[in-house]
């Protein structure tokens, strides 16, 4: 029995997820406890009893605390079957809780089973402290298709704190070889593109946040093909996204709007963000970083990338996966720095032993 701290380092859902995606995959049941219990709500929200739910879905797992507020969790995994899923954050307590957060939980296994699957998600799409669906879509989605993940992720209604009621749709094909990474540099920019969106709010918000953005774009000798968006909500909510594409891999920066928060504010947060990376060293985002490390340590072969930022998720991340899988994950930088990440199996091979 593994059995996890769900208060160590950043003390937040990622280690419930990335734990729930592990033990899906190995076998190995866990048990968890002081689950976010530093948070303001401590224990199980609704968005990670949504994940607990859909874990236990896929792989027919025996559970035990998976209630409102829990901080002790039991998972013992089956075997994870691909099939066609509906999870709907919005069940519990009418949440807005992350669709993508969901996800995050599932499509690792899901990856790894000898179907294909396709999973419907309700809830928030574009809240706070969660990725994106363009985010997901756009950035984390493109890199696992380069290590061997094929998928596809579409949205039908997007989900706005505090109501939710978004809608996507996550199609995984049956993983036939997975490749590690080297990526040092992250190139040339290439391209930069971006969203500006609303829902039942002006269409001139948007515009504002484009052109905004543009503007601060152009100060720094850059430009940018901007989309506008009318999105289709039940909510009421505004999105900046930026889209860079360097020559070996893709970042994604956004901001939301809330009341109060003029457009040109949204576009200034997410503009800043993406002029900081662009002036720093290191490959991968900060976010695609502790993102992408569950997957590159069930591969075989070593993987090296460096990020523009060492955070404290990326941290706690590696320190949950080596609970489950024999691999050594050297993390080289201080937190806040720029940092290099070396994952290298210590163990036997994952995929032939599943296989």
């Amino acid at each position: 029995m593994i059995k996890i701290n769900g208060s160590h380092g950043e003390g937040g859902g990622q280690i419930l997820r990335t734990a729930l995606a592990l033990s899906c995959i190995t076998g190995e049941p866990f048990e968890i406890y002081d689950i976010r219990m530093g948070r303001e709500k401590p224990g199980l929200q609704p968005q990670h009893l949504t994940g607990v739910r859909a874990a236990q879905d896929i792989s027919k797992a025996d559970v035990d605390g998976a209630g409102l507020g829990s901080q002790r969790l039991f998972f013992s995994p089956g075997a994870v079957t691909g099939s066609e899923y509906l999870f709907d954050v919005s069940e519990i307590k009418g949440s807005a809780g992350s669709a993508t957060l969901v996800l995050q939980a599932i499509l690792p296994p899901l990856a790894m089973a000898k179907g294909g699957s396709r999973v419907t998600v309700k809830g928030g799409t574009h809240v706070e402290w969660s990725p994106t669906f363009h985010y997901m879509r756009n950035v984390l989605l493109p890199l696992l298709a380069k290590i061997g993940i094929k998928t596809s992720l579409d949205i039908e209604k997007w989900g706005w704190y505090p109501i939710g009621g978004g809608k996507v749709s996550l199609s995984v094909e049956p993983l036939k070889h997975l490749l590690p990474i080297n990526i040092r540099e992250r190139g040339r920019l290439k391209n930069l593109s971006g969203t500006s969106a609303v829902s039942n709010l002006p269409i001139s918000i948007a515009e504002r946040q484009r052109d905004h953005g543009n503007w601060l774009l152009k100060g720094a000798g850059l430009s940018a093909n901007m989309e506008i968006v009318d999105a289709p909500s039940t909510g009421k909510g505004s999105f900046f996204f930026i889209l860079a594409e360097f020559e070996n891999i893709k970042a994604g920066f956004s901001a939301l709007g809330t009341r109060g928060k003029r457009a040109e504010a949204v576009a200034e947060e997410a503009v800043r963000q993406f002029l900081e990376f662009s002036s720093s060293e290191g490959a991968l985002d900060q976010h695609l970083a502790d993102q992408i490390i569950p997957y590159l340590a069930i591969c075989d072969a070593p993987s090296t990338f460096t990020t523009s930022r060492v955070t404290r998720h990326l941290l706690t991340n590696a320190w949950v996966i080596e609970k489950f899988l024999p691999v050594e994950i050297n993390i080289n930088g201080r937190e806040g720095q720029f940092g290099e990440v070396i994952i290298k199996r210590a163990g036997n091979s994952l995929l032939q032993a599943q296989r």
